[in-house]
């Protein structure tokens, strides 16, 4: 049987990590359609509070309200990104070895089943060795002070543009990436950026994501590496 693979991943990709508790009151499916509609092109589901059973029941929820828009990841979770049929898992930088969750998916998935592989990675050491073991994208950070996780240390552009010379698969800045420093992610070697409170925390997503995506996508047009701005030259 031939392989099935997942859908590409969009390049530049902007990707929306899942706190419903930004929106207590409005259902995260509605966040995650909003995101989509404003050009998310992935959505990571991000709850790690959940027992698996109303995960699975949310991500199954997501899958309907993202309807083949975007790419669907889920946050550490193989075993529910395969139960509700998403097209990529993210690894933390201490979670399961890519070697390991991908002999689980070669084991128990039906046969030709793919999923993407994330890794988390905060170096350039742990994005070369995430590539070496076959991660297909990289989110890396923080990069900016960030209010989901106050405090912690940031490498800033230079850590972008250190690891994206080291490596080949694409890299989503992650840790503060507003509107207004999301080109700055790309022109320093990014692929896109991840993000939760500039999305997930506005009383509009749709149109938080939208301003995050055309800014992101003007940079990325710019990039002298882009290969449609190199057809152009």
């Amino acid at each position: 049987m031939p392989r099935r693979e997942p859908p590409p991943l969009p390049i530049p990709c902007l990707c929306l990590v899942t706190d419903r508790r930004q929106h207590p009151h409005v259902p995260l499916e509605d966040i995650v359609d909003s995101a989509v509609s404003g050009g998310a092109g992935l959505i990571q589901l991000r709850e790690k509070d959940l027992p698996a059973s109303e995960l699975y029941a949310l991500a199954r929820r997501l899958k309907d309200a993202i309807n083949n828009r975007a790419l669907l990841f889920i946050n550490d979770r193989l075993d529910i990104a395969l139960a509700a049929r998403a097209d990529g898992v993210q690894l933390g930088e201490t979670a399961l070895p890519l070697c390991a969750a991908k002999a689980i998916l070669a084991a128990t998935a039906s046969p030709g089943k793919r999923l993407l592989f994330a890794r988390s990675v905060h170096s350039p050491q742990g994005a070369l060795h995430a590539q070496a073991q076959g991660a297909d994208l990289l989110t890396l950070g923080s990069i900016f002070p960030t209010t989901s996780h106050p405090g912690a240390p940031t490498g800033g552009l230079p850590l972008i543009q250190t690891a994206a010379q080291a490596i080949q698969i694409p890299i989503l800045a992650i840790g503060g990436v507003t509107p207004d420093n999301i080109a700055s992610v790309i022109t320093a070697g990014a692929s896109g950026a991840a993000v939760i409170t500039a999305i997930a925390a506005s009383p509009d997503p749709q149109s938080a994501t939208a301003a995050l995506s055309q800014n992101m996508r003007t940079a990325w047009a710019s990039r002298p590496d882009n290969p449609t701005h190199a057809r152009q030259q």
